[in-house]
């Protein structure tokens, strides 16, 4: 691999690459090697970059939490517009049809990533903690806009819907579920506090 390849913001083609490899390969195949040759690029600048590989990965997960950060300000502006069970749908197809079940794989299979991301986000799995934190957030907006029961539990309910869109979109050998298979377990969950939306 020629050393003097020039990359245009190395940081974001190496994660690229990382999100690739996980994709079609899963977390056991990330190596430095797998993500440099994916991106077409010589090792050393992955080390160039980063401490290490497991700061590599760290960062990667960061800057994908950064991303929910993002999405969790859009979902709460659409509070009061569309459907409730909707844009729920919508921000699970979003979260789970990326690369964020991938991440959550690896996190779980890497100690040392585990224990970088625990000095940053000391608690929950990163990833998910997040979004079920946007999801809260999302469903106290709606319960305010009287959109949902003002008894809505939207701690249990955030977590809940996190965990069965997870599964759902868990399985990497088979297509992804439709649409309407994540609204019927939205429905089902959050059925019991709507309120008319």
């Amino acid at each position: 691999m020629p050393t003097g390849v020039a990359l245009r913001d190395a940081r974001e083609q190496l994660f690229g690459a990382a999100e690739r490899v996980l994709l079609r390969d899963g977390p056991s195949a990330l190596t430095s090697r797998a993500v440099t040759t994916e991106a077409g690029c010589a090792k050393g600048v992955l080390h160039r970059h980063f401490a290490d590989f497991d700061a590599f990965l760290a960062e990667l997960v960061l800057d994908r939490i950064a991303r929910i950060d993002k999405q969790a300000a859009a979902l709460r502006g659409s509070a009061g517009t569309g459907t409730v069970a909707g844009n729920l749908t919508g921000v699970l197809m979003d979260l789970f049809g990326s690369v964020a079940v991938a991440i959550v794989g690896l996190v779980i299979s890497r100690d040392g990533l585990r224990a970088r991301l625990r000095q940053a986000r000391p608690t929950g799995v990163p990833l998910l903690a997040e979004a079920a934190a946007m999801i809260a957030s999302y469903l106290t907006a709606e319960r305010e806009l009287g959109r949902i029961a003002a008894d809505a539990d939207v701690d249990t309910l955030a977590p809940t819907l996190i965990g069965a869109g997870h599964l759902l979109f868990a399985d990497r050998e088979g297509a992804p579920p439709e649409a309407g298979a994540v609204h019927k377990v939205v429905t089902t969950v959050i059925g019991g506090v709507m309120r008319g939306a």
